[in-house]
């Protein structure tokens, strides 16, 4: 997996970077066997503590680029409750591991961005071919 991550706060480079910190974070590697893909976010959840701590300031910087963005305080407090609600349950042992395995508030946060950066710069949108 190549990363060229661009420097800037324009749209497209901050549309770039979410997109690939969103990758790392929830769908890095594929579980073998269950053929199910997991992330940064979910590794370093197993390390007691710092991990999720680690998780979550990853996670938070997703925030601050939508904040770069101009997002609204609605939306950027909708992604910060994601980010928390993550954190929290995802610090309970065992049960915690597995919850970060199914709730990728990433993913959820870079739904809110993508939705913002197609309505207000819709020239930052890439066709996949």
């Amino acid at each position: 997996m190549e990363l060229d991550l661009p420097l800037g706060n324009d749209p497209v480079a901050i549309r770039r970077r979410v997109e690939a910190l969103e990758r790392v974070l929830e769908r890095a590697l594929t579980v073998p066997g269950i053929n199910r893909k997991i992330g940064l976010d979910a590794i370093v959840g197993l390390v007691p503590v710092a991990g999720d701590i680690v998780g979550a300031a990853l996670g938070l910087y997703l925030v601050w680029e939508a904040r770069n963005l101009g997002m609204s305080k609605w939306q950027l407090a909708r992604m910060t409750a994601n980010v928390g609600f993550d954190t929290m349950v995802g610090a309970i042992p065992v049960a915690g591991d597995l919850f970060d395995f199914v709730f990728r508030s990433n993913s959820r946060n870079l739904k809110i961005i993508r939705k913002h950066l197609d309505k207000h710069h819709p020239h930052t949108r890439v066709i996949e071919g």
